[in-house]
């Protein structure tokens, strides 16, 4: 899990500050330092004509670049050396509005582009996802009250089509935050056509804490997979254990394997143990040692191997595309999400959603943990969420961040002169007790759920 966590905020963090540093480069402002990381520096070098340091600190929890900026040297009490004459013109405090907004804007597009970078990769090699099949319908619920029915096949939410369950569960919770109510579209024969009108006020009125999508009383079809194991994870448990693609479990500790799920509930009830896994490869029956690896799941320890399932259900759907077609799917993705988020942080700051489902670094190595254990698409498609919210978030207009900066060169576009350094100073201040608070709220919630689950 703290390999994942910082494998994630490593290549994040990395293309958050290269983005600023290809931009400084392009509009010709020296870098001076490139640091992934905060802290005792572990390792540094010098590169390139203007001699940028490059940097791995300690504590891997962000990064910054450092631009020549004649008011980080006058700040600066430990090095009072005035920008030399020949350098004034190159100040990162001397360029023009539209090179300084170019340059601070950069960092957060840099975090986008990766996220449809991510998407489109995996658009290209395939999305499985389970078709939107309605196995059950809740009494009383408001899918019941809206006529659905088992057996139907959603075709469409107000419009927008859907390919898989993932789909229809996406479109309905962006829904819910803009509507009361949508049009579903379903068809249990191509000849039989319906339309739902279905209530999303449960949705909108469900807690934090709960599935906001299990209130409107719909479930899909529960697919039982053989226990055939479709992808390893390098360097995992199970890569270890000498597990390979198309391995079929028959039985651990003896106890026969009915299917997936059976396996998977079994390593997760026996982290750290070493089990004996008897298998069926290419015919031949052949007994293996495996010792699933231990992480921490609501205060309790799990275990994990590493190991996805092979899809080999008509139940599935998947999901792939051309370059082109996935590159169009990729920033569709990227937009909704980073759309998505906005609407629920205005919500929260509202006082129309709950601030529990805030994470902090805790959730978000629980997540890249298990996000790797589940195979390299899942990890991914982590990846480019935890990519957009980044990007979005350094957008916000608070000071300290590069959304705060824009903010700043807003006003000097439309008052002609930049802010005053004391204005800025207080909105430092500001912006360093929002972050605070909202660090605080984290970690709260990364505690609550550690202790609560």
């Amino acid at each position: 899990m703290l390999v994942s966590f910082i494998l994630t905020i490593a290549i994040l963090v990395t293309v958050h500050e290269y983005g600023h540093l290809q931009a400084a480069r392009w509009c010709g402002v020296p870098v001076l330092k490139f640091s992934i990381g905060f802290g005792k520096p572990l390792w540094s070098k010098k590169f390139g004509k203007d001699q940028t340091e490059f940097v791995i600190a300690a504590i891997p929890l962000g990064g910054f670049v450092k631009m020549l900026d004649e008011r980080e040297f006058n700040q600066d009490e430990t090095n009072l050396l005035p920008v030399s004459e020949a350098q004034l013109s190159r100040a990162f405090n001397r360029q023009p509005v539209t090179k300084r907004i170019a340059i601070v804007l950069a960092g957060p597009v840099a975090n986008l582009l990766l996220a449809i970078l991510l998407y489109c990769m995996l658009f290209m090699q395939g999305v499985v996802g389970l078709k939107p099949t309605i196995a059950e319908v809740a009494p009383q619920s408001p899918a019941a009250l809206a006529g659905f029915v088992i057996g139907e096949t959603v075709q469409s939410v107000n419009g927008r089509s859907v390919a898989s369950w993932q789909d229809f569960h996406w479109l309905l919770l962006k829904e819910s935050l803009v509507h009361e109510r949508v049009e579903v579209r379903a068809i249990t024969t191509p000849e039989h056509q319906k339309i739902h009108q279905l209530s999303l006020s449960s949705m909108r009125n469900a807690q934090a804490d709960k599935d906001a999508f299990s209130s409107l009383g719909l479930s899909p079809v529960q697919v039982l997979m053989p226990a055939r194991i479709g992808e390893i994870v390098a360097d995992s448990p199970a890569y270890t254990a000498d597990l390979q693609v198309d391995d079929l479990i028959l039985s651990v500790d003896k106890q026969t394997v009915a299917n997936w799920q059976d396996f998977v509930a079994y390593v997760r009830s026996h982290a750290g143990q070493v089990l004996t896994v008897l298998v069926l490869r290419k015919g031949a029956e052949m007994q293996i040692k495996l010792q699933p690896g231990v992480r921490m799941e609501q205060g309790l320890e799990i275990g994990h191997i590493g190991a996805a399932v092979k899809m080999e259900s008509n139940a599935f759907v998947v999901q792939r595309y051309g370059f082109s077609a996935a590159m169009v799917k990729a920033v569709e993705k990227t937009w909704d999400t980073a759309i998505f988020s906005l609407q629920m942080l205005l919500k929260m700051i509202t006082g129309q959603a709950s601030w529990q489902g805030v994470g902090g670094p805790v959730t978000i190595a629980t997540y890249a943990g298990q996000s790797a254990d589940m195979g390299f698409k899942v990890f991914i498609g982590f990846l480019a969420l935890v990519s957009i919210s980044i990007g979005v978030l350094n957008l916000l207009p608070i000071p300290v961040l590069d959304g705060g900066h824009l903010m700043y060169y807003m006003v000097e576009i439309l008052t002609g002169k930049p802010i005053h350094e004391s204005v800025m100073a207080v909105g430092q201040k500001i912006g360093l007790a929002l972050l605070g608070l909202m660090m605080m709220i984290a970690f709260y919630n990364d505690i609550n759920r550690l202790i609560t689950g």
